[in-house]
């Protein structure tokens, strides 16, 4: 499974990347039912969801204060890096949101009300111990 990333380099420009989430066939979820595809655990620290109000658009230039999954519940964002390039994030998908320094990324949210879940990931989407 691919997972969006937004992170800094060293020189602290943000950029995209996809990160593979490895994934495992699990036979045992329940009698009778079909095998699930799931990943290794990820620790992470603290969860915590979030109502943007409608109309916020866009929240110029900013970092996040930790790793995080952000999880779109409702609506849609548009990413914007500091290289330029920009990707669409709707309802339903996440983003491993990792430029804790340099420029940040821009936010350009659609006009509704969103609810947005954060995941504080404090080793991201490195591969756990087994």
């Amino acid at each position: 499974m691919k997972c969006l990333r937004i992170y800094a380099s060293p020189d602290g420009e943000s950029h995209f990347d996809e990160v593979e989430i490895p994934m495992t066939a699990r036979v045992t979820v329940a009698p009778g039912a079909k095998a699930f595809q799931v990943s290794n655990r990820y620790p992470a620290s603290s969860v915590e969801f979030t109502q943007i109000p409608a109309g916020m658009r866009q929240v110029d230039w900013h970092t996040v204060p930790a790793r995080n999954l952000s999880v779109r519940l409702t609506g849609a964002v548009e990413y914007e890096t500091s290289d330029g390039e920009v990707r669409h994030v709707s309802a339903g998908e996440f983003v491993l949101v990792e430029d804790t320094h340099g420029k940040g990324h821009l936010s350009r949210h659609s006009p509704d009300e969103q609810i947005v879940l954060w995941i504080r990931l404090p080793d991201g989407l490195d591969l756990p111990p087994p």
